[in-house]
């Protein structure tokens, strides 16, 4: 496989050069008991920025009660970044999701979302949180968006979209049949009454409409991050169990997932570029009989759009096993299929009544000697598909494994796994894209954690766009989240510095604050370039990586090795290693020597 490297780009005089390249080792020892979030030895460095239940949010006047604060919600997921392109300095407003559901006489009931605004430490490349007054008179760093006084309330708030232009939209999962579950457990949405849609001309057709309060959950919802307030739930793009989407360069077309098994991938394309209240909404049916993939589902009829799964189902629509996080990237459309290990139950009714399973599964149940419909076919750990406007196929791009039917001892387990992504980002280093995968372990049985390891453990990927038919070997892992967390929401700041990313609902044994969930700021990947293996080989064939390094020593080849220090005296001998662990050398200058004589050198920093 074709290794991954990454390196720090340090500026300054180094050895009479305005420039060097370091190199440090990316790999991180997957720790099946973290309690904090671990990165790859490297000058990468994190910082808290936004702890749910810890920090306060400034709040509305909500359910008769007057504006104040609270503490925040936990349960981050999604992370929306809307630019500042004024000449204030700052860097923009980041949007943080609520998944988890309670009732809250300040914030709202049901879900919600944080925003806050950040700026950039000339110092210390750190983000510093920036004190804002809203139009409303709000003052602070953190700010409740206002869904009560504005939609209603929201519900199980997990993916969104940013759209090229800043704008965001927060994704409403939270999928309830009737009012009285929306409060189940006496805990959620106390207002359980009938609630009637007013979208002040937005959407005529849903204007008055007096609607069971469940069924205003379920939605895509623009908000405004800059003031804190939500400004309409996308009534003409359907209710669905919506994690993720995608706004197009265009600004016309919207692409969408829902997290459901089966899940529907949905389309809308604007009127007018910019205005996403008129449209067509579609549905897609790879099988259809016309070139034309896409089937619309008329968004005016209000019936059609609150039933919208069964329209979909109806129109004999192609199901996935849940749709979560999208994204675009060089025109095509990038999506994660998170996957469940038994999906048959689940989509067996809609398979009956007409929908198509995607063409990926039938491959998958011929090889597993099964059918898709049977309680036989498992899809323990999804995959990311990317879907070609071109010819408007929906393909898997990097399956999620190697599968495992026992799950393996720690000593036996793979470097790297990958198992139900469900966030999903583009970002550039030094001019090279790539992609961000964010895991979310459905089990911790069948290899997606080794034997006897009922941790749940969620790592945080990179993958090079420039690879071809690419591999789970192919990934490089740069974090690791504390016990029982999901990693989710990174996205890159504008100026290619930072990713953002979230820590969801971790282990409550946690120390303080991995013991809540959290945003946190990666710094320094402008100083970073990633590379491969051959970009540092010697003209024999043979190398050792990274160098500089901080721990390990890698060999591109098996050898029996010694390690000299720059008095020339031998200190280690190995044999038949393919990587040597030098976290215990001082740092210096050290030379390695092979069985044939060859000398390499060193650096321990």
């Amino acid at each position: 496989m074709k290794k991954l490297l990454l390196s720090v780009l340090v500026t300054g005089a180094v050895c009479g050069l305005s420039q060097a390249q370091i190199a440090f080792d990316p790999e991180i020892d997957t720790n099946w008991n973290p309690t904090t979030v671990i990165l790859p030895p490297s000058p990468l460095q994190t910082q808290i920025l936004f702890v749910g239940g810890y920090h306060k949010v400034q709040t509305t006047a909500t359910y008769g009660n007057a504006a104040g604060e609270a503490l925040a919600k936990q349960w981050h997921d999604f992370i929306g970044f809307t630019p500042d392109n004024s000449v204030s300095g700052d860097l923009g407003w980041v949007s943080v999701n609520h998944e988890m559901i309670i009732d809250n006489d300040s914030i709202g009931d049901g879900g919600g979302m944080t925003v806050f605004k950040v700026r950039r430490d000339p110092n210390t490349d750190s983000l510093i949180i920036v004190n804002q007054t809203l139009n409303d008179g709000r003052s602070g760093e953190f700010f409740a968006v206002d869904f009560v006084n504005t939609v209603g309330e929201t519900g199980m708030n997990c993916g969104g979209i940013s759209a090229p232009d800043g704008r965001i939209w927060t994704a409403e999962e939270w999928f309830r049949g009737n009012n009285a579950s929306i409060y189940a457990g006496g805990n959620g949405v106390t207002d359980t009454s009938d609630f009637t849609i007013n979208t002040n001309g937005d959407f005529p057709t849903f204007d008055n409409l007096t609607i069971r309060k469940n069924e205003n959950f379920n939605y895509m919802v623009e908000i405004d991050p800059k003031e804190a307030v939500a400004i309409r739930k996308q009534y003409n793009w359907g209710r669905q169990p919506f994690e993720g989407g995608v706004i197009m360069k265009d600004n016309q077309t919207v692409y969408l997932g829902a997290d459901a098994t089966p899940g529907f991938f949905t389309k809308f394309v604007a009127t007018t570029a910019g205005d996403f209240t008129q449209g067509i909404t579609y549905v897609y049916k790879h099988d259809a009989a016309t070139p034309d993939k896409w089937v619309a589902i008329d968004n005016a009829d209000p019936n059609k759009m609150l039933n919208f799964s069964d329209e979909a189902v109806a129109a004999g629509a192609t199901m996935f096993n849940r749709l979560e996080w999208l994204a675009a990237h060089d025109g095509k459309v990038y999506m994660t299929e998170t996957g469940r290990a038994n999906p048959a139950n689940r989509w067996i009714g809609e398979s009956n009544a007409g929908a198509v399973h995607a063409p990926h599964h039938f491959t998958r149940a011929t090889a597993q000697s099964t059918h898709p419909d049977s309680s036989a076919y498992a899809d323990y750990y999804g995959r990311v598909l990317v879907y070609d406007p071109a010819n408007q196929t929906v393909v898997p791009y990097i399956e999620g494994g190697p599968d495992f039917a026992t799950s393996p001892a720690i000593n036996a387990y793979p470097d790297v796994h990958l198992s139900n992504p469900d966030g999903l980002n583009f970002f550039t280093v030094n001019n090279r894209d790539y992609m961000i995968i964010c895991e979310d372990l459905n089990q911790t049985d069948y290899g997606s954690t080794p034997a006897g390891v009922t941790n749940r453990t969620c790592e945080l990927f990179l993958l090079d766009m420039t690879i071809a038919n690419p591999t789970p070997n192919d990934l490089v892992r740069i974090a690791i989240v504390p016990l029982g967390a999901e990693v989710t929401g990174a996205v890159a700041t504008p100026d290619g510095k930072t990713i953002l990313v979230n820590s969801q609902h971790p282990s409550s044994s946690n120390p303080f604050p991995y013991n809540n969930s959290l945003t946190l700021a990666i710094t320094g990947w402008d100083r970073t370039t990633i590379g491969t293996e051959e970009e540092v080989k010697l003209e024999s064939g043979f190398s050792i990586y990274p160098n500089p390094t901080t721990r390990m020593l890698n060999l591109s080849e098996k050898k029996d090795v010694a390690i000299y220090n720059n008095l020339g005296k031998r200190i280690r001998v190995y044999r038949d290693r393919t990587s040597i662990d030098v976290s215990d050398l001082a740092s210096g200058t050290y030379f390695l020597q092979t069985e044939e004589g060859e000398t390499l050198k060193f650096i321990v920093k």
